[in-house]
């Protein structure tokens, strides 16, 4: 039972990201006019009943799917054989079930193995929004790359640049070096509503620059897909639904309103088959924008922690089997209530309590878990964020300051990360029993590889056993730092695997 608990009760500390500056994508803010589908809604005296296939919607889908299309692109993803790290179809897998009984990853790794070098091991989405060649796409679809080729609609095809990405948002941020390029304008997410148009625009199961049509169908949805992958800390799910048909190859591509303007980034879908079954899922733009915003300007994203451990009052078995767990008698509704405040925390400072519900984040209101999620999520450590929450019945605002994971208040920097965080794993001492079994004198563990980071595009996971780098052992993370501390150049990684096989790789330290 305590298992199950755990899975349906994420207490999350919501570590999440803000976004207030534009740092010269685009003006994507000043669009609002853009962003409703206005032309729908016009008042007339010579009002009268008409067709879905009227010329008014087919000339705005004509419209959008020619604004859309060429700044749509194919992206391969080649890697490394060694590497098992996930493509696209891997995301899929993991949502949908394992349709070859849990075989479905040794499939994949020997089909990766007989796969030739100059074929791409999964294939996704793009969308220019630069005319100077940033791509942004997710962060799946470039997963465990050593290689990126673009390919534009017009069959130009270019070798990419990986800026960065972010597992716990499934964004990532691509570059080509060309100029004149076309690309989409952000519109604002906040504006959209159930029931309008849009379009999807991408390369669905190998099927280039495909347009398909539908609605909005819910908005803030958390399907635990980040999550439940094991790669997001601390994700942010706020997607938005649509029944624009999405299938494989459709990830990392446009969600589009009818003037053409991205309001989404194609990101999963749910089905029982691994194919379209009437539900796709998008990263708003808001949100994507704002992660973007971070890589380019940073080179990091930066985290704001409201800091509370907390339960969903929406997600009655979640209460449930919190109140089964705990002998509480809580009860479910409308809200996020606090059930744990880490010391030092931004919430703690400004005085929020075990047993206070949010209801509200700067007004807007928090009905569920990923309401607070994207709302946090669109702040930046030291951002001041008004939080409305009711105690005993009586509401009360207080205002919080968001901090990082380490309490800092400030962004940081790539060359403010730790190596650990650079190389994008943690690492554990090996203990002597596992040192005598596989007749070894040295070794550390990989814990908590980040998906994209170095050590898995080197095909490294967890709980591989790392026993040197750079021709010296290693028996403890302090080792790591030592070695690696202000190292530049390329850095060689002896590891083993779990059937005890050695391999010796590389790369450059970031």
């Amino acid at each position: 039972m305590k298992s199950t608990f755990k899975k349906l009760l994420p207490f999350a500390v919501v570590g999440v990201l803000s976004g207030a500056t534009t740092v010269g994508v685009q003006q994507y803010l000043s669009h609002d006019s853009n962003n409703g589908d206005q032309s729908y809604f016009t008042k007339s005296n010579n009002a009268s009943f008409v067709g879905m296939n009227t010329a008014t919607v087919g000339d705005d889908f004509v419209k959008a799917s020619k604004t859309t299309v060429p700044a749509v692109v194919t992206i391969k993803n080649y890697q490394n054989r060694a590497s098992s790290r996930a493509s696209e179809q891997d995301l899929f897998d993991f949502f949908f079930g394992d349709p070859f009984g849990g075989k479905g990853q040794q499939r994949q790794r020997q089909q990766q193995q007989q796969t030739p070098e100059n074929i791409p091991s999964g294939l996704g989405s793009g969308v220019i929004i630069s005319p100077d060649g940033y791509i942004i796409s997710n962060n799946h679809v470039v997963a465990g790359a050593n290689k990126l080729e673009v390919v534009l609609s017009n069959k130009k095809s270019y070798i990419a640049t990986l800026v960065g990405t972010d597992p716990n948002t499934d964004i990532s941020l691509l570059k080509i070096e060309e100029k004149g390029l076309p690309f989409l304008n952000f519109a604002n997410s906040d504006n959209i509503e159930v029931g309008q148009w849009v379009l999807a625009v991408g390369n669905p199961l190998g099927l280039n620059s495909t347009v398909t049509a539908g609605i909005i169908s819910a908005k803030g949805r958390g399907i635990g897909i980040l999550s439940g992958q094991g790669k997001a800390t601390n994700p942010i799910e706020s997607f938005i639904q649509t029944d624009a048909a999405i299938n494989p190859g459709n990830s990392g591509g446009a969600l589009v309103n009818v003037n053409g303007d991205l309001i989404g980034i194609n990101s999963a879908i749910s089905s029982t088959n691994g194919y379209y079954q009437g539900y796709g899922f998008a990263v708003p733009s808001n949100l994507a924008r704002k992660i973007i915003e971070d890589i380019k300007k940073f080179g990091i994203v930066q985290r704001g922690f409201l800091g509370v451990n907390s339960l969903d009052l929406s997600n009655d078995q979640q209460v449930a089997y919190y109140n089964q767990e705990k002998k509480t008698n809580i009860k479910p509704g409308s809200g996020v209530y606090i059930i744990g405040l880490p010391d030092n925390s931004g919430a703690q400072d400004a005085g929020l309590k075990i047993g206070d519900i949010i209801t509200k984040i700067d007004g807007v209101n928090i009905t569920d878990f990923a309401d607070l999620s994207v709302a946090i999520g669109s702040k930046r450590p030291g951002d001041k964020v008004q939080v409305t929450y009711t105690r005993n019945g009586k509401e009360t605002t207080a205002t919080v300051t968001l901090k990082d994971q380490k309490g800092g208040t400030s962004a940081r920097t790539k060359a403010d990360l730790t190596v650990t965080e650079k190389i994008g794993a943690e690492f554990q001492s090996l203990d002597e029993r596992t040192k005598l079994y596989y007749g070894l004198n040295s070794g550390i563990v990989a814990k908590n590889v980040v998906e994209g980071g170095e050590m898995a595009k080197a095909g490294i996971v967890d709980n591989y056993i790392i026993t040197e780098i750079n021709g010296k052992p290693v028996n403890s993370q302090k080792d790591v730092e030592s070695l690696l501390n202000k190292f530049s150049g390329t850095v060689q990684i002896k590891y083993m695997d779990d059937y005890g096989r050695n391999y010796t790789r590389g790369f450059k330290m970031p």
